[in-house]
Protein backbone atom coordinates (compact mmCIF):
# COMPACT_ATOMS: atom_id res chain seq x y z
CA UNK A 1 0.00 0.00 0.00
CA UNK A 2 3.34 2.40 0.94
CA UNK A 3 4.38 2.02 -2.58
CA UNK A 4 0.52 2.71 -4.41
CA UNK A 5 0.48 5.65 -2.50
CA UNK A 6 3.92 6.68 -3.44
CA UNK A 7 3.60 5.97 -7.04
CA UNK A 8 0.44 8.09 -7.11
CA UNK A 9 2.60 10.81 -5.00
CA UNK A 10 4.33 10.82 -8.17
CA UNK A 11 1.39 10.98 -10.61
CA UNK A 12 0.42 14.35 -8.55
CA UNK A 13 3.95 15.54 -8.26
CA UNK A 14 4.12 16.31 -12.07
CA UNK A 15 0.56 17.49 -12.19
CA UNK A 16 1.06 20.96 -12.11
CA UNK A 17 4.62 21.50 -12.82
CA UNK A 18 6.52 18.73 -15.25
CA UNK A 19 4.42 19.85 -18.32
CA UNK A 20 5.57 23.74 -17.77
CA UNK A 21 9.37 22.85 -17.67
CA UNK A 22 10.06 23.03 -21.58
CA UNK A 23 8.19 25.15 -24.34
CA UNK A 24 9.07 24.99 -27.68
CA UNK A 25 7.24 26.88 -30.36
CA UNK A 26 4.76 29.82 -29.72
CA UNK A 27 1.88 31.02 -31.74
CA UNK A 28 0.27 34.28 -31.71
CA UNK A 29 -3.56 34.56 -31.35
CA UNK A 30 -5.80 37.43 -32.58
CA UNK A 31 -9.76 35.62 -32.95
CA UNK A 32 -12.86 35.10 -31.30
CA UNK A 33 -13.95 31.76 -33.50
CA UNK A 34 -13.67 28.63 -34.25
CA UNK A 35 -11.69 27.74 -37.05
CA UNK A 36 -9.38 31.21 -37.49
CA UNK A 37 -7.29 31.67 -34.39
CA UNK A 38 -4.07 30.78 -35.67
CA UNK A 39 -2.22 33.63 -36.59
CA UNK A 40 1.88 32.99 -37.16
CA UNK A 41 4.63 31.37 -35.57
CA UNK A 42 7.23 32.65 -33.23
CA UNK A 43 9.62 31.80 -30.59
CA UNK A 44 8.74 32.15 -27.23
CA UNK A 45 11.19 31.62 -23.86
CA UNK A 46 8.61 30.28 -21.81
CA UNK A 47 10.82 28.89 -19.52
CA UNK A 48 12.37 31.95 -18.75
CA UNK A 49 9.24 33.86 -18.17
CA UNK A 50 7.91 31.14 -15.81
CA UNK A 51 11.49 31.29 -13.02
CA UNK A 52 11.16 35.22 -13.22
CA UNK A 53 11.87 35.39 -9.30
CA UNK A 54 10.09 38.63 -9.42
CA UNK A 55 7.33 37.20 -9.27
CA UNK A 56 8.11 34.67 -6.50
CA UNK A 57 4.87 36.53 -4.58
CA UNK A 58 2.72 35.60 -7.07
CA UNK A 59 3.80 31.88 -7.51
CA UNK A 60 1.33 29.33 -6.04
CA UNK A 61 2.32 27.15 -3.32
CA UNK A 62 2.64 24.02 -5.21
CA UNK A 63 3.45 21.88 -2.36
CA UNK A 64 0.52 22.83 -0.74
CA UNK A 65 -1.35 22.10 -3.49
CA UNK A 66 0.25 18.70 -3.98
CA UNK A 67 -0.95 17.87 -0.82
CA UNK A 68 -4.35 18.81 -1.18
CA UNK A 69 -4.16 16.66 -4.38
CA UNK A 70 -2.97 13.39 -3.14
CA UNK A 71 -5.57 14.16 -0.02
CA UNK A 72 -8.39 14.32 -2.95
CA UNK A 73 -6.73 11.14 -4.71
CA UNK A 74 -7.17 9.30 -1.40
CA UNK A 75 -10.42 10.23 -1.01
CA UNK A 76 -11.31 9.18 -4.93
CA UNK A 77 -9.51 5.63 -4.28
CA UNK A 78 -11.19 5.18 -0.82
CA UNK A 79 -15.12 6.42 -1.95
CA UNK A 80 -15.69 7.00 -5.82
CA UNK A 81 -18.79 4.74 -6.81
CA UNK A 82 -17.57 4.82 -10.54
CA UNK A 83 -13.86 4.51 -9.96
CA UNK A 84 -13.79 1.42 -12.66
CA UNK A 85 -14.56 4.11 -15.56
CA UNK A 86 -11.44 6.98 -14.00
CA UNK A 87 -9.34 7.80 -16.88
CA UNK A 88 -6.19 9.33 -15.31
CA UNK A 89 -5.06 11.22 -18.78
CA UNK A 90 -8.78 13.38 -18.07
CA UNK A 91 -8.21 13.71 -14.59
CA UNK A 92 -4.95 15.46 -15.44
CA UNK A 93 -5.91 16.97 -18.28
CA UNK A 94 -9.20 18.49 -15.84
CA UNK A 95 -6.72 19.94 -13.80
CA UNK A 96 -4.70 21.77 -16.21
CA UNK A 97 -7.63 23.40 -17.53
CA UNK A 98 -8.76 24.24 -14.16
CA UNK A 99 -5.83 25.96 -13.71
CA UNK A 100 -6.07 28.21 -16.35
CA UNK A 101 -9.69 28.99 -15.85
CA UNK A 102 -8.93 30.45 -13.06
CA UNK A 103 -7.36 33.14 -14.40
CA UNK A 104 -10.88 33.99 -15.67
CA UNK A 105 -10.18 34.76 -18.97
CA UNK A 106 -11.52 33.28 -21.13
CA UNK A 107 -8.72 33.61 -23.68
CA UNK A 108 -6.43 31.67 -21.74
CA UNK A 109 -7.13 27.97 -22.11
CA UNK A 110 -5.09 24.16 -22.39
CA UNK A 111 -5.32 22.19 -25.02
CA UNK A 112 -3.95 18.67 -24.39
CA UNK A 113 -2.19 16.84 -27.70
CA UNK A 114 -4.86 15.90 -29.34
CA UNK A 115 -6.74 19.01 -29.19
CA UNK A 116 -3.60 21.02 -30.06
CA UNK A 117 -3.14 18.53 -33.23
CA UNK A 118 -6.82 19.07 -34.42
CA UNK A 119 -6.61 23.50 -33.77
CA UNK A 120 -3.60 23.40 -36.19
CA UNK A 121 -5.75 22.01 -38.96
CA UNK A 122 -7.61 25.01 -38.48
CA UNK A 123 -5.02 27.53 -40.65
CA UNK A 124 -4.73 25.56 -43.89
CA UNK A 125 -8.86 26.58 -44.89
CA UNK A 126 -9.09 22.32 -45.40
CA UNK A 127 -11.00 20.45 -43.26
CA UNK A 128 -13.73 17.83 -43.07
CA UNK A 129 -16.39 19.27 -41.57
CA UNK A 130 -19.94 20.80 -42.13
CA UNK A 131 -18.79 24.72 -43.17
CA UNK A 132 -20.42 26.69 -41.15
CA UNK A 133 -18.26 29.73 -39.18
CA UNK A 134 -19.69 30.36 -36.13
CA UNK A 135 -18.78 32.58 -33.11
CA UNK A 136 -19.46 32.18 -29.09
CA UNK A 137 -20.45 34.96 -26.99
CA UNK A 138 -18.12 35.18 -24.34
CA UNK A 139 -20.44 36.02 -21.51
CA UNK A 140 -22.98 33.93 -21.81
CA UNK A 141 -21.45 31.05 -24.09
CA UNK A 142 -24.00 31.36 -26.50
CA UNK A 143 -22.78 29.89 -29.98
CA UNK A 144 -24.22 31.64 -32.87
CA UNK A 145 -23.40 30.89 -36.90
CA UNK A 146 -21.91 33.77 -39.05
CA UNK A 147 -22.12 32.60 -41.99
CA UNK A 148 -23.34 29.64 -43.98
CA UNK A 149 -21.03 28.32 -46.76
CA UNK A 150 -22.38 28.42 -50.13
CA UNK A 151 -22.88 24.71 -51.32
CA UNK A 152 -21.56 23.34 -47.56
CA UNK A 153 -23.30 20.18 -46.20
CA UNK A 154 -24.72 23.12 -43.58
CA UNK A 155 -26.30 25.36 -45.90
CA UNK A 156 -27.43 21.41 -47.52
CA UNK A 157 -28.85 20.47 -44.25
CA UNK A 158 -31.18 23.99 -43.98
CA UNK A 159 -28.98 25.67 -41.38
CA UNK A 160 -29.25 29.37 -41.60
CA UNK A 161 -27.30 32.53 -40.27
CA UNK A 162 -28.39 33.81 -37.27
CA UNK A 163 -28.93 29.99 -35.70
CA UNK A 164 -28.21 29.60 -32.12
CA UNK A 165 -25.78 26.24 -31.92
CA UNK A 166 -28.21 25.17 -29.17
CA UNK A 167 -26.42 21.11 -29.19
CA UNK A 168 -24.55 18.54 -30.59
CA UNK A 169 -25.70 15.33 -30.17
CA UNK A 170 -27.32 15.14 -26.76
CA UNK A 171 -24.69 17.57 -25.58
CA UNK A 172 -25.16 21.17 -24.66
CA UNK A 173 -23.37 23.31 -27.07
CA UNK A 174 -22.44 26.63 -24.74
CA UNK A 175 -21.03 24.30 -21.72
CA UNK A 176 -17.87 23.75 -24.27
CA UNK A 177 -14.77 26.05 -25.38
CA UNK A 178 -15.71 26.81 -28.92
CA UNK A 179 -12.64 25.13 -30.52
CA UNK A 180 -12.70 22.26 -28.93
CA UNK A 181 -16.31 22.03 -29.42
CA UNK A 182 -15.56 22.50 -33.15
CA UNK A 183 -13.10 19.75 -33.08
CA UNK A 184 -14.24 17.12 -31.12
CA UNK A 185 -18.07 16.68 -31.73
CA UNK A 186 -18.42 18.85 -34.52
CA UNK A 187 -15.97 17.43 -37.06
CA UNK A 188 -14.94 13.79 -37.83
CA UNK A 189 -14.81 11.24 -40.07
CA UNK A 190 -16.02 12.17 -43.88
CA UNK A 191 -19.42 10.24 -44.94
CA UNK A 192 -20.40 10.41 -41.04
CA UNK A 193 -23.38 12.31 -39.49
CA UNK A 194 -23.38 15.03 -36.88
CA UNK A 195 -27.27 15.36 -34.86
CA UNK A 196 -27.12 19.10 -34.06
CA UNK A 197 -29.89 21.01 -32.77
CA UNK A 198 -30.48 25.05 -33.21
CA UNK A 199 -32.33 27.56 -31.95
CA UNK A 200 -34.38 29.86 -34.58
CA UNK A 201 -37.24 32.25 -33.72
CA UNK A 202 -37.27 30.65 -30.41
CA UNK A 203 -37.92 27.28 -31.28
CA UNK A 204 -35.90 24.34 -31.40
CA UNK A 205 -34.87 23.04 -34.85
CA UNK A 206 -33.28 19.60 -35.32
CA UNK A 207 -30.80 18.88 -38.19
CA UNK A 208 -28.60 15.98 -39.48
CA UNK A 209 -25.83 17.03 -41.51
CA UNK A 210 -23.21 14.74 -42.84
CA UNK A 211 -19.63 15.48 -42.75
CA UNK A 212 -17.23 16.10 -46.10
CA UNK A 213 -14.11 17.59 -46.42
CA UNK A 214 -15.10 21.52 -46.97
CA UNK A 215 -12.36 24.05 -48.51
CA UNK A 216 -13.55 27.61 -47.82
CA UNK A 217 -12.76 30.46 -49.86
CA UNK A 218 -12.04 32.81 -47.28
CA UNK A 219 -12.02 36.02 -49.87
CA UNK A 220 -14.63 36.79 -52.52
CA UNK A 221 -15.28 39.71 -55.46
CA UNK A 222 -16.36 41.15 -58.05
CA UNK A 223 -16.41 44.02 -60.11
CA UNK A 224 -19.59 46.50 -59.14
CA UNK A 225 -21.09 49.36 -61.17
CA UNK A 226 -18.69 52.81 -61.86
CA UNK A 227 -15.94 50.71 -61.48
CA UNK A 228 -16.29 50.02 -57.98
CA UNK A 229 -14.11 46.83 -56.42
CA UNK A 230 -15.73 44.40 -54.42
CA UNK A 231 -13.85 42.34 -51.79
CA UNK A 232 -15.70 40.44 -49.26
CA UNK A 233 -13.22 38.12 -46.27
CA UNK A 234 -14.41 35.98 -44.42
CA UNK A 235 -11.78 34.74 -41.85
CA UNK A 236 -7.81 35.17 -42.21
CA UNK A 237 -6.13 31.93 -42.80
CA UNK A 238 -2.90 30.96 -43.96
CA UNK A 239 -4.35 31.11 -47.56
CA UNK A 240 -6.03 34.41 -47.26
CA UNK A 241 -3.30 36.66 -48.06
CA UNK A 242 -2.49 35.23 -51.41
CA UNK A 243 -6.13 34.97 -51.97
CA UNK A 244 -6.61 38.59 -51.12
CA UNK A 245 -3.61 40.07 -53.47
CA UNK A 246 -5.05 37.79 -56.41
CA UNK A 247 -8.80 39.57 -56.20
CA UNK A 248 -6.83 42.72 -56.13
CA UNK A 249 -5.10 42.73 -58.63
CA UNK A 250 -7.97 41.05 -60.69
CA UNK A 251 -9.68 44.08 -59.85
CA UNK A 252 -7.31 46.47 -60.75
CA UNK A 253 -7.01 44.61 -64.01
CA UNK A 254 -10.74 45.01 -64.58
CA UNK A 255 -9.78 49.23 -64.05
CA UNK A 256 -10.93 49.52 -60.78
CA UNK A 257 -10.84 52.93 -59.57
CA UNK A 258 -12.34 52.32 -55.85
CA UNK A 259 -12.75 50.01 -53.22
CA UNK A 260 -15.18 48.04 -50.85
CA UNK A 261 -13.69 45.61 -48.00
CA UNK A 262 -16.37 43.70 -46.53
CA UNK A 263 -15.08 42.04 -42.84
CA UNK A 264 -18.34 42.25 -41.74
CA UNK A 265 -19.02 38.96 -39.14
CA UNK A 266 -15.03 38.51 -39.59
CA UNK A 267 -13.65 37.08 -36.25
CA UNK A 268 -10.13 36.74 -37.02
CA UNK A 269 -7.55 34.81 -37.62
CA UNK A 270 -3.79 34.46 -38.87
CA UNK A 271 -1.55 37.66 -38.07
CA UNK A 272 0.27 36.72 -41.25
CA UNK A 273 -2.17 37.52 -43.56
CA UNK A 274 -3.67 40.74 -41.94
CA UNK A 275 0.33 41.63 -41.89
CA UNK A 276 0.81 40.54 -45.69
CA UNK A 277 -2.79 42.39 -47.04
CA UNK A 278 -2.10 45.43 -45.00
CA UNK A 279 0.69 46.12 -46.13
CA UNK A 280 -0.67 45.05 -49.72
CA UNK A 281 -2.54 48.23 -49.91
CA UNK A 282 -0.90 50.88 -47.55
CA UNK A 283 1.89 53.03 -48.83
CA UNK A 284 5.46 52.71 -46.22
CA UNK A 285 6.17 56.20 -46.16
CA UNK A 286 3.66 57.06 -43.65
CA UNK A 287 3.46 56.36 -39.77
CA UNK A 288 7.40 54.47 -40.37
CA UNK A 289 5.52 51.59 -42.42
CA UNK A 290 3.57 50.41 -39.24
CA UNK A 291 1.09 47.82 -39.47
CA UNK A 292 0.68 46.50 -36.18
CA UNK A 293 2.68 46.83 -32.78
CA UNK A 294 2.13 44.99 -29.22
CA UNK A 295 3.09 44.88 -25.97
CA UNK A 296 3.11 43.01 -23.21
CA UNK A 297 2.99 43.37 -19.69
CA UNK A 298 7.01 44.27 -18.93
CA UNK A 299 5.99 46.71 -21.83
CA UNK A 300 8.01 44.90 -24.43
CA UNK A 301 6.30 43.90 -27.53
CA UNK A 302 6.98 43.43 -31.52
CA UNK A 303 6.58 45.29 -34.48
CA UNK A 304 5.22 44.49 -38.17
CA UNK A 305 6.11 47.43 -40.57
CA UNK A 306 7.10 48.12 -44.14
CA UNK A 307 10.16 49.55 -45.15
CA UNK A 308 12.58 49.63 -48.33
CA UNK A 309 10.37 47.23 -50.40
CA UNK A 310 10.21 44.67 -47.37
CA UNK A 311 7.45 43.84 -44.87
CA UNK A 312 9.85 43.57 -41.42
CA UNK A 313 9.28 42.30 -38.10
CA UNK A 314 11.52 43.28 -35.01
CA UNK A 315 10.83 42.67 -31.09
CA UNK A 316 12.13 43.96 -28.30
CA UNK A 317 12.86 40.67 -26.91
CA UNK A 318 15.31 40.23 -29.79
CA UNK A 319 13.74 37.22 -30.89
CA UNK A 320 13.08 36.47 -34.70
CA UNK A 321 10.79 35.77 -36.76
CA UNK A 322 12.08 33.51 -40.37
CA UNK A 323 9.47 34.65 -42.11
CA UNK A 324 10.66 37.83 -42.26
CA UNK A 325 11.25 39.90 -44.13
CA UNK A 326 8.58 39.71 -47.10
CA UNK A 327 9.17 41.63 -50.26
CA UNK A 328 6.31 44.35 -50.40
CA UNK A 329 6.78 47.23 -52.83
CA UNK A 330 2.54 47.41 -53.59
CA UNK A 331 0.32 49.96 -52.55
CA UNK A 332 -3.55 50.80 -53.96
CA UNK A 333 -4.10 54.41 -53.77
CA UNK A 334 -7.70 54.70 -54.80
CA UNK A 335 -10.32 55.66 -52.29
CA UNK A 336 -11.43 52.70 -50.04
CA UNK A 337 -14.38 51.67 -47.64
CA UNK A 338 -13.38 49.03 -44.87
CA UNK A 339 -17.13 47.62 -43.68
CA UNK A 340 -17.61 46.66 -40.38
CA UNK A 341 -19.91 45.52 -37.44
CA UNK A 342 -20.20 44.24 -34.13
CA UNK A 343 -18.78 40.44 -35.09
CA UNK A 344 -15.88 42.20 -37.16
CA UNK A 345 -13.10 41.44 -34.21
CA UNK A 346 -9.22 41.29 -33.39
CA UNK A 347 -7.25 39.84 -37.25
CA UNK A 348 -10.38 42.11 -38.60
CA UNK A 349 -9.88 45.06 -36.66
CA UNK A 350 -6.33 45.22 -36.55
CA UNK A 351 -6.75 45.86 -40.61
CA UNK A 352 -9.34 48.10 -40.71
CA UNK A 353 -7.43 50.38 -37.94
CA UNK A 354 -4.32 50.54 -40.07
CA UNK A 355 -6.30 51.54 -43.20
CA UNK A 356 -7.84 54.18 -41.36
CA UNK A 357 -4.74 55.05 -39.47
CA UNK A 358 -3.33 55.94 -42.76
CA UNK A 359 -5.74 57.97 -43.77
CA UNK A 360 -5.84 55.18 -46.88
CA UNK A 361 -9.72 54.01 -46.00
CA UNK A 362 -13.19 55.13 -44.08
CA UNK A 363 -15.10 52.43 -42.07
CA UNK A 364 -18.59 52.37 -42.83
CA UNK A 365 -21.14 50.15 -40.41
CA UNK A 366 -21.54 49.81 -36.57
CA UNK A 367 -18.57 49.78 -33.90
CA UNK A 368 -16.51 46.60 -34.04
CA UNK A 369 -16.24 44.07 -31.36
CA UNK A 370 -13.21 45.38 -29.34
CA UNK A 371 -10.53 42.22 -28.65
CA UNK A 372 -7.85 44.00 -28.31
CA UNK A 373 -5.63 41.84 -26.86
CA UNK A 374 -2.86 38.96 -28.18
CA UNK A 375 -3.11 35.81 -27.12
CA UNK A 376 0.16 33.22 -27.59
CA UNK A 377 -0.36 29.40 -28.34
CA UNK A 378 2.96 27.60 -27.04
CA UNK A 379 3.30 23.87 -27.17
CA UNK A 380 4.65 22.54 -24.53
CA UNK A 381 7.03 19.17 -24.29
CA UNK A 382 4.62 16.63 -23.92
CA UNK A 383 2.80 17.78 -27.00
CA UNK A 384 0.18 19.21 -24.87
CA UNK A 385 -0.31 23.27 -25.54
CA UNK A 386 -0.93 26.70 -23.33
CA UNK A 387 -3.36 29.68 -25.03
CA UNK A 388 -2.05 32.75 -22.60
CA UNK A 389 -3.18 36.33 -23.42
CA UNK A 390 0.23 37.69 -23.41
CA UNK A 391 -0.06 41.61 -24.75
CA UNK A 392 -1.92 44.15 -25.70
CA UNK A 393 -1.72 45.11 -29.58
CA UNK A 394 -2.04 48.52 -31.02
CA UNK A 395 -3.10 50.21 -34.33
CA UNK A 396 0.07 52.36 -36.43
CA UNK A 397 -1.83 55.26 -34.59
CA UNK A 398 -0.92 53.42 -31.36
CA UNK A 399 -4.66 52.70 -30.63
CA UNK A 400 -5.75 50.42 -28.20
CA UNK A 401 -9.08 49.67 -29.07
CA UNK A 402 -9.56 46.81 -26.53
CA UNK A 403 -13.35 46.51 -25.06
CA UNK A 404 -13.77 49.76 -27.00
CA UNK A 405 -13.76 48.70 -30.71
CA UNK A 406 -13.45 50.51 -33.91
CA UNK A 407 -16.27 53.45 -34.65
CA UNK A 408 -17.31 53.90 -37.41
CA UNK A 409 -16.55 57.18 -39.90
CA UNK A 410 -20.02 56.70 -41.11
CA UNK A 411 -22.43 54.62 -38.87
CA UNK A 412 -25.62 53.09 -40.82
CA UNK A 413 -27.12 49.66 -38.97
CA UNK A 414 -27.82 46.87 -41.02
CA UNK A 415 -31.84 46.67 -42.48
CA UNK A 416 -32.46 43.47 -44.15
CA UNK A 417 -35.93 43.40 -46.25
CA UNK A 418 -38.76 41.55 -44.63
CA UNK A 419 -38.44 38.90 -47.93
CA UNK A 420 -34.97 38.17 -46.81
CA UNK A 421 -35.21 37.52 -43.26
CA UNK A 422 -33.55 34.59 -42.73
CA UNK A 423 -31.67 34.29 -46.36
CA UNK A 424 -28.03 33.01 -46.31
CA UNK A 425 -27.02 36.29 -47.90
CA UNK A 426 -28.52 39.68 -48.74
CA UNK A 427 -27.87 40.53 -52.22
CA UNK A 428 -25.61 43.51 -52.68
CA UNK A 429 -27.95 45.39 -54.55
CA UNK A 430 -29.86 45.30 -51.60
CA UNK A 431 -27.23 45.39 -48.79
CA UNK A 432 -27.95 48.92 -47.48
CA UNK A 433 -24.76 48.96 -45.65
CA UNK A 434 -23.24 48.18 -49.04
CA UNK A 435 -25.08 50.82 -50.82
CA UNK A 436 -23.78 53.58 -48.20
CA UNK A 437 -20.42 52.65 -48.49
CA UNK A 438 -20.52 53.35 -52.32
CA UNK A 439 -22.63 56.31 -51.43
CA UNK A 440 -19.27 57.49 -49.49
CA UNK A 441 -16.87 56.29 -52.38
CA UNK A 442 -18.79 58.69 -54.79
CA UNK A 443 -18.43 61.28 -52.49
CA UNK A 444 -14.30 61.55 -52.41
Amino acid sequence: MENEVKAKSKFWKGVLVGSFVTAFVGLIIVGIAAGINLIGQTVMDSQAQMTDNSQEEKDLDLDQINQKLETLQKLVDRYFLFDEDIDKEQMEAGIYKGLLAGLEDPYTVYYTKEEYEDLTEETEGVYCGIGVLISQNISSGLITALRIFDGSPAEEAGMKKGDILYKVGDEMASEFELDVLVQQKIRGEEGTYVDITVLRDGEEVELKIQRRIVEVTTVESRMLEDKTGYILVTQFELVTGDQFKAAVDALQEQGMERLIIDLRDNPGGVLDAVVEMAAYILPEDKLKGMIVSTSDKNGKGDRYFSKDGEICFESDTGQRDPRYPKKDGHDVDIPIVVLINGNSASASEVFAGALRDYGSAKLVGTTSFGKGIVQSLVQLDDGSAVKMTVSHYYTPGGVDLHKKGLEPDVEVEQEIPDDLKGALEIPLERDNQVQKAIEVLTEE
